[in-house]
């Protein structure tokens, strides 16, 4: 890695991290767009971690904790800068940061198809519960 810098997103950032997503991230969330990322950053603005490289946004996640459970939300590095411990360097920021709330456990929604996205949630140490089913249900606007 040349110059590799973990920061917090701010409110300037927003545009660059929805597109950055569409280059990025695989699938769409519900929450992929500029209300819902400003909700994040004002209900937590410390929860969008950003990894800059030579001055680029090279990654993203998202490390929400709710006072109960710590979660990880989109983990997204550029297409080109995989595999270059990027996405290591933000999983690692974002247990920092969820040990110092006093977290215990960190989980993280993947999708079954994304293949990709398994093997780097298992060398990171994460590994599936496969006795957990997530229901959704999306909410009026």
């Amino acid at each position: 890695m040349s110059d590799l810098r973990i920061r917090t997103a701010g409110p300037e950032d927003l545009d660059l991290v929805l597109a950055f997503w569409k280059v990025a991230a695989e699938g769409t969330s519900i929450s992929d767009d500029r209300d819902g990322v400003e909700r994040l950053l004002a209900r937590d603005p410390e929860a969008l971690l950003l990894a800059e490289e030579d001055g680029e946004l090279a990654g993203t996640v998202i490390a929400g904790f709710d006072g109960w459970r710590c979660h990880l939300y989109r983990l997204a590095v550029h297409p080109d800068r995989r595999r270059h411990g990027i996405g290591s360097a933000l999983l690692a920021a974002a247990e920092e940061r969820f040990v110092r709330l006093g977290g215990r456990r960190g989980d993280a929604m993947v999708l079954q198809s994304n293949t990709t996205a398994q093997h780097a949630w298992r060398a990171a140490g994460y590994a599936p519960e496969q006795h957990w089913r997530r229901w959704v249900k999306p909410l009026p606007s």
